[in-house]
């Protein structure tokens, strides 16, 4: 079974689906570290983060991989730490926007989720990576909740700075940002983590009980 879990920036995204994941004892895939791994490799490397051609042949060579499913791998360094750092967050959507990075990204989330009972979160997860998932669940929260969480992440960067950032991010991600039609739509406002991972393990009992 798959389990889709798509949602803008401070949804909450990774922290349901880690727990729902860990709940059910299905494994975790987060794709948007993914993307966040190959934008830092390529700022490592100095690539200009325009050069699509360039990206998509990185992305192709230096595969990411997970490791105890919790810890992001790329040419052969764990990067799990650096690839949340304020600088990553402000360009990873533009690594995000090339079609030849996005297509072999796909590919390679397709290949996971090909080896099922996964929770896989992300932007376009329900739409596009795995359309037939079993369950596609879109999280959304207010901005300032959304802010709020951030903030708390990442004790280190300036509340304003995240709160700039973030609407930086919807705006560059708005055009991937919409829900599959058959998405159960979850607000996490005022939810606790416990509380949203139970409404999603309902829908998963209900589909295997359907």
């Amino acid at each position: 079974m798959i389990v889709a879990i798509d949602g803008p920036a401070g949804a909450g995204k990774s922290t349901v689906a880690r727990a729902l994941a860990e709940r059910l004892g299905f494994r975790y895939l987060d794709t948007g570290a993914m993307y966040r791994a190959l934008t830092w490799l390529a700022m490592q490397r100095g690539v200009d983060l325009s050069d699509a051609d360039t990206l998509t042949q990185l992305a192709l060579q230096e595969p990411v991989t997970f490791k105890d499913e919790s810890r992001v791998w790329i040419a052969g360094m764990d990067i799990t730490s650096s690839i949340r750092e304020q600088r990553i967050d402000r360009m990873v959507s533009v690594v995000a926007r090339h079609p030849g990075v996005r297509e072999i990204m796909r590919d390679r989330q397709r290949e996971l989720g090909e080896q099922g009972d996964v929770v896989i979160e992300g932007r376009d997860i329900g739409t596009v990576v795995a359309p037939a998932a079993e369950v596609k669940v879109y999280l959304v929260a207010d901005r300032d909740e959304r802010a709020r969480r951030r903030t708390a992440d990442r004790p280190g960067i300036g509340a304003d700075a995240l709160a700039t950032d973030l609407r930086i991010r919807d705006e560059k991600d708005a055009e991937r940002m919409k829900p599959a039609d058959d998405a159960r739509e979850i607000d996490t406002t005022h939810s606790s983590v416990d509380e949203v991972v139970d409404k999603i393990e309902a829908l998963v009992r209900e589909h295997v009980s359907a």
